[in-house]
């Protein structure tokens, strides 16, 4: 569990890597702001006092994936490699483990070429710039997530997204012990509960997460309806929309271009073992 302190501190040292190496640091700050005090996840390394390298490890099912930073002024001092091998021991119950550079980090992909480890898939961080909200339709409903909901997310998660039954039923309990579920919304039609999709807030900044359509009621529009519909709520509220997509996945990648989403940034992805 971090304290308010190391957490103002992370956030300061990522502003100054940021700005310096002009990239976007995935540091997943609803995952920070809530760790557990018994897992060991975040890993921190001071000069006089001065924190000047972070490493964070975030666990989605059997996955982990790996992101840090080091201030500029202290690299090519190991500093990093020390922090990920104190983080080996809990990377040990992972299937699968990615580590997680911004495509344009030059100091990243140096680190990547003093270990083994293989190019496994990118993403891209997209931004809503359309220039109308999308009218409201009201053939598809965004209803709150209620407990209730449990079973079909883990449907979802399980068909959509690869996870194994217990490795879902392990995310989705999290996430509800942690407060989460409260930024799913679930996706009916007709009365029928078709997908879900979450939105995160971080101040005027939302972030859509997690969108799945069962493989049943795909490729009938409903998951451009259901985009459009979270599009229009979080504009109207004045938000920036963000979402995240992989560049491979060509019929999600057209359907948020067709909505007004625009690549604002790459994120890289090495598969690593132990």
């Amino acid at each position: 569990m971090l304290a308010i302190e190391q957490l103002k501190e992370i956030k300061a040292l990522q502003q100054v890597v940021e700005r310096y190496d002009s990239i976007d640091l995935k540091l997943n700050w609803d995952m920070l702001e809530n760790r557990k005090e018994e897992e060991q996840t975040d890993f921190l390394s001071y000069d006089s006092g001065q924190l000047v390298g972070f490493l964070g490890l975030y666990s989605f099912g059997s996955k982990i994936e790996v992101c840090g930073m080091v201030h500029p002024d202290y690299r090519r001092k190991g500093i990093f490699g020390r922090l990920f091998q104190n983080s080996h021991p809990a990377l040990e119950k992972a299937r699968h483990i990615l580590l997680n550079v911004p495509a344009n980090s030059e100091s990243g992909k140096l680190w990547l070429d003093s270990i083994t480890c293989t190019y496994e898939e990118s993403e891209y961080m997209m931004k809503w710039e359309g220039k109308e909200l999308p009218d409201l339709d009201e053939s598809i409903c965004l209803r709150p997530s209620f407990k209730e909901d449990i079973e079909m997310k883990i449907k979802l998660d399980v068909v959509c997204f690869d996870f194994q039954a217990e490795e879902a039923k392990m995310y989705n309990d999290r996430l509800e012990k942690d407060g989460f579920q409260k930024e799913f919304f679930m996706i009916e039609v007709e009365d029928n509960t078709v997908g879900k999709i979450r939105i995160h807030h971080e101040k005027e900044r939302s972030e859509i997460y997690g969108f799945a359509v069962l493989p049943e009621f795909q490729g009938k529009g409903y998951g451009g309806k259901a985009l459009r519909e979270a599009v229009r709520m979080e504009a109207q509220r004045g938000q920036s929309v963000y979402l995240e997509v992989q560049p491979e996945n060509e019929k999600a990648l057209s359907l948020y271009t067709s909505t007004g989403f625009i690549k604002e940034s790459q994120q890289d992805y090495y598969l690593y073992s132990i």
